[in-house]
């Protein structure tokens, strides 16, 4: 869906620490004048009691009627000013609590980088530092054997633009492309993998296209579903990359141009995602090895995904803010996890975070104007300081806690992270998917990879965090907040970072980062499911790291054979007969290889260690789900009624072959995972939430 222009004024940036420094507007962009209303036809002289936030609007509109000789700012996204009304109500909000006497952070600056040296960068980032270093290792290898046709020529670039880096340095010698991947004396070019369409989660089988089951209302994954959406859905398919799917379309690139926003809920696309006969798999479904596979390919995948629509990606090497190692606030998210697993393991969002959640969603949701309208500062302040030192002793008061406080501490949590939740490196990128991707589809698509690149506490934070802002426009009758209001709101927060040049940078895309957080917020069911082709890839990259052990095991095995023949050689000089044919024995082999072929085809064997049968084999056929497994093992243990209360909230694992772990969506057709991954075990075990 293309962004049409609304014919509304140009937001261009707010410093918000230099308020003297208002943003001035391009001359050919003219604002609609509105009528004035009655609460606006006093004299100048009451221009005090207006608030700040609303004068800068007006001096916003004002400046637009006059020609100008500044040039445009960055952003090239907009709506009209009183529609961005709350979010320069919030800057200003964020720029007075700054001043309230908050601690300082330390800036650590960071050196900047040539060329070389960012796509040296890039290629650690996705795995590959084995082509800087010069080892071949196995991992390498094998990632390069998985990637696309558009994937490998991302990584070519990248790996050409920093060989020729190094060598107008004069520095170590770099091998040549065509050394790594033994291509001929043509131009360089990595192998890419065939592109066709492959089944969810699941390596492509030769021969057969995916199946898809019938639509019913479980069949698919509903996004921008609600009485404003339009009623026409568009589908999103998870099944051919990204960056594969835009060679398919015109070719036309997506150049600035000023996008103009509508506010109105409507606007917004409703996508579909249909269930493959393999279902969906969610971020917290695979293993935290397999998850880092799914980062390297991400990255690669995003950024051959920019290089087809002619956008650059650039990587934020700004300065870094120093985070507190003890308390709550400005401490980095990976120190607070540390701290709270310490007294509850495998928690993956921060303590505080949660309650100030908890707070909200059990009083705060019908407050009208909640997350806007903001709290007393001096009792946040208090309230901040009284939680850092009686937080973690549980001697806190909750219910001294007003709604609009706690909303003002969640901003507050979330604005003086050390780091950005959604990381500094990629903030340029997610400017660049709003200003330079028209399209409501390509900037979800670019948006969804970026979101997998996120490290897991911020990416845990961020969901938790969505999902309680999807609870609050869902009661906007009673609480007047808006998607487009929350959108505003939150924005700033989010996207202002304090490194040295953020106020200038961050600030310049007002429109464009309330838009982000609307597509955040609206699709977020979308963006936290893990897109099948990246799985299929990383099913190959295992298969291939299994195979390249297999191989150096029986030449390791060999190689020890040949050096015990010839110690014994030297040791007894005397010539040794073989052993006859007759007299040669077979190794038994082991009871679990025994086992395995013992099963027929089509047959699983699922173990159940919480239940009180803890194993039990199932043949399996066209149609059975991993829903029907579950409830198999619940139906047989349910004499036992405590253990069955345990046994309903478990799912069923795929563990191990050519995937770390795999909890399987309950709507999974198992004959066609078993097929895919015939030598997995199948466990069934509590999900980790």
């Amino acid at each position: 869906m293309e962004i049409k222009d609304s014919g509304s004024v140009v937001l261009t940036a707010y410093h918000s620490y230099a308020p003297s420094r208002i943003p001035r507007i391009e001359p050919s962009f003219v604002p609609e004048i509105a009528a004035p209303s009655a609460a606006s036809s006093h004299p100048i002289s009451s221009r005090k009691s207006i608030p700040r936030c609303r004068r800068i609007n007006r001096m916003l509109s004002n400046e637009s009627l006059h020609p100008l000789t500044f040039s445009r700012s960055n952003s090239q996204a907009s709506v009209d000013s009183t529609s961005m009304e709350d979010f320069w109500c919030e800057v200003e909000s964020i720029k007075e609590n700054s001043e309230s006497g908050q601690e300082e952070q330390t800036v650590t600056e960071v050196k900047p980088a040539d060329e070389g040296e960012l796509e040296a960068e890039w290629l650690q980032d996705v795995g590959l530092s084995t082509l800087i270093s010069g080892a071949e290792e196995e991992d390498g290898q094998a990632l390069l054997s998985t990637l696309t046709r558009t994937q490998a020529a991302a990584v070519q670039k990248r790996y050409n633009t920093y060989t020729q880096t190094m060598r107008k340095k004069n520095k170590h010698a770099v091998r040549d492309v065509r050394d790594i991947f033994g291509v001929a004396e043509s131009p360089p070019s990595f192998e890419p993998v065939p592109v066709s369409l492959v089944p969810a989660n699941g390596v492509q089988v030769p021969g057969k296209k995916p199946v898809w089951k019938a639509v019913n209302s479980n069949s698919c994954l509903d996004c921008g579903l609600d009485k404003d959406t339009p009623s026409v859905a568009e589908e999103l398919s998870f099944e051919v990359s990204f960056s594969e799917s835009i060679t398919e379309i015109p070719k036309e690139k997506e150049g600035l141009k000023s996008q103009r926003f509508k506010k109105e809920d409507s606007s917004l696309t409703k996508f579909i995602v249909r269930k493959s006969r393999f279902g969906l798999t969610e971020v917290g479904d695979l293993s935290v090895e397999d998850m880092k596979k799914i980062r390297y390919l991400s990255l690669i995948e995003l950024t051959a995904f920019y290089d087809a629509l002619g956008i650059e990606l650039k990587r934020d090497r700004t300065d870094k803010v120093k985070g507190r190692e003890n308390g709550l606030f400005g401490v980095p998210l990976n120190v607070l996890l540390e701290n709270d697993q310490k007294k509850f393991p495998g928690i993956k969002v921060p303590l505080i975070f949660q309650k100030l959640l908890q707070k909200l969603e059990e009083t705060g949701l019908e407050t009208e104007g909640i997350l806007r309208v903001p709290g007393s500062a001096s009792r946040v302040k208090n309230l901040r300081q009284e939680l850092e030192s009686k937080f973690y002793e549980d001697t806190f008061d909750w219910d001294q806690v007003r709604n609009n406080d706690a909303a003002g501490l969640l901003k507050m949590f979330i604005r003086e992270l050390p780091s950005p939740l959604f990381t500094v490196e990629y903030l340029p990128a997610f400017i660049a998917l709003v200003e330079r991707i028209s399209k409501i589809k390509l900037q979800l698509q670019a948006l969804h990879l970026l979101i997998m690149l996120l490290p897991d506490a911020n990416r845990d934070t961020a969901k938790a965090f969505l999902i309680f802002l999807k609870k609050v426009v869902a009661n906007e009758g009673k609480n007047k907040m808006s998607l487009w209001n929350v959108s505003m709101i939150v924005a700033p927060n989010l996207f202002i970072y304090k490194g040295k040049r953020s106020n200038q940078e961050e600030m310049q895309a007002a429109a464009t980062t309330a838009h982000i957080v609307r597509l955040l917020i609206r699709y977020q069911d979308i963006l936290w499911t893990v897109p099948s082709f990246l799985i299929t890839q990383v099913r190959k990259m295992n298969e291939a790291a299994i195979n390249n052990t297999k191989k150096q095991l029986i030449f390791d095995k060999s190689m020890r054979k040949l050096l015990r023949r010839k110690t014994l050689e030297r040791e007894r000089p005397e010539k040794i007969e073989a052993p006859s044919p007759r007299t040669s024995k077979t190794l038994p082999t082991s009871p679990s290889s025994r086992r395995k072929s013992d099963i027929p085809e089509g047959v699983i064997r699922v173990h159940a260690p919480l239940h009180s049968k803890v194993s039990m084999a199932i043949q399996l056929n066209g149609q059975t789900k991993a829903k029907d497994i579950l409830a198999r093992f619940h139906c047989e243990n349910s004499h036992d009624s405590p253990s069955s209360i345990k046994t309903q909230n478990q799912s069923l694992y795929e563990i191990g072959g050519n995937i770390g772990q795999h909890c399987l969506d309950p709507d999974a057709y198992m004959l066609d995972v078993y097929h895919v991954n015939p030598h997995a075990e199948w466990v069934i075990k509590p999900k980790t939430s």
